[in-house]
């Protein structure tokens, strides 16, 4: 792989991070889950150890959560590129909603390429504070 790839894949992947966060504070419920894989899987940084399986059901636990104005603020983005079709990420996390203190976190991503591109195939986050 040459460095302009490996710098592609790199972008890509940044660019689902940011991406599943906008789509997130806009409520696009179905655009998100469409990052993930067919078989992908999230853990919420709420319930890191709680894994919801396939697009679907992710899909339908974003549609049965309770409206909210949220702003997620995501930053210090760094990809491995483990091959042309995988990759790893971590990212900080905060997030502001209308009520409480903001919240810290992180995310711990696996990506693959699958024929629509990259996509999440696990998607873990966790609470700092």
């Amino acid at each position: 792989m040459t460095e302009e790839q490996r710098r592609g894949i790199e972008q890509d992947c940044a660019r689902l991070v940011a991406l599943y966060a906008n789509l997130n504070d806009a409520g696009r419920w179905a655009d998100v889950a469409a990052l993930y894989a067919p078989d992908g899987r999230m853990a919420r940084p709420t319930a890191p150890d709680e894994w919801t399986e396939g697009r679907d059901a992710i899909l339908a636990a974003f549609l049965a959560r309770p409206a909210r104005t949220t702003q997620h603020v995501c930053s210090n983005v760094v990809i491995d590129v483990l091959s042309d079709s995988e990759a790893t990420g971590e990212s900080a996390m905060l997030l502001f909603t209308g009520e409480g203190a903001p919240k810290v976190g992180s995310f711990h991503d696996r990506f693959v390429r699958i024929e629509a591109g990259w996509r999440f195939a696990e998607r873990r986050g966790s609470l700092t504070f």
